[in-house]
């Protein structure tokens, strides 16, 4: 029934590399399937003026997707000297899921910012974004336990995403592009490896759902986000 063959609880194949590049902190290029976007975190000494004499750290995150990232080019956001409102929502999105699983007075006052960059793009880039943006942070940290610049564990639970939705009148885990651009009902699930659910985006798209349909999809996305946690522990080891 689905496109790509998969059952109805199947996601894509997953791999995760780290230590993609050499200057960040940490860094991986996780691929969903056909999706692939590189995750990078970099620590800073500093924090936004906010919360500057608090104690606490912070983690922020960035994302952008290059201009081929899918069929045809988009141009740069920076030629057009803003960003755009998708781009905005996106990485504030992938920040406040992140900082959820991040124990902020054992990180310290610094700052670890998550860039995450679709170099292409089938579906599902900010959940993959924030999947393995988590992995970027857990490196960084790593790097940061290692040296003796943080003494507790300030990473309480992975954090991970997932997309469901209602494809052909079924709930189906992990919408590639052509389900999601036909999908009458899709969501984005984040949870944190012990199931707790951080955020919940769902919409009906030309049909509306019901309180069972919704159901059916959290356990796909409790399924699917156990899964990947499954992988991120694995991926950092």
């Amino acid at each position: 029934m689905r496109p790509s063959g998969r059952q109805l609880d199947e996601m894509r194949p997953i791999t995760i590399e780290t230590g993609f590049t050499k200057h960040a902190e940490g860094s991986c290029l996780i691929k969903v399937g056909d999706t692939h976007v590189l995750c990078t975190a970099t620590i800073d000494e500093r924090v936004p003026p906010f919360i500057k004499g608090s104690g606490l750290g912070w983690v922020t995150a960035e994302y952008g997707m290059l201009p081929r990232a899918t069929n045809t080019r988009m141009r740069r956001e920076a030629a057009s000297g803003k960003q755009g409102g998708r781009t905005v929502e996106i990485q504030r999105l992938i920040g406040r899921a992140l900082r959820a699983g991040v124990d902020r007075v054992a990180l310290g006052e610094r700052q670890i910012t998550v860039d995450c960059d679709v170099l292409q793009a089938d579906g599902g880039t900010r959940c993959a974004s924030i999947t393995g943006g988590w992995v970027a942070l857990r490196l960084a940290v790593n790097k940061l336990m290692k040296a003796g610049d943080v003494t507790i564990d300030p990473l309480v639970d992975p954090v991970a995403a997932v997309s469901c939705g209602i494809y052909a009148g079924q709930p189906v885990l992990d919408l590639d592009y052509p389900e999601d651009s036909e999908a009458g009902v899709d969501g984005n699930f984040i949870m944190t490896g012990t199931g707790k659910l951080i955020e919940v985006q769902m919409s009906a798209e030309g049909s509306v759902f019901s309180r069972e349909q919704m159901d059916k999809l959290m356990d796909l996305a409790t399924k699917g986000t156990a899964d990947l946690a499954k992988l991120q522990k694995a991926a950092c080891l």
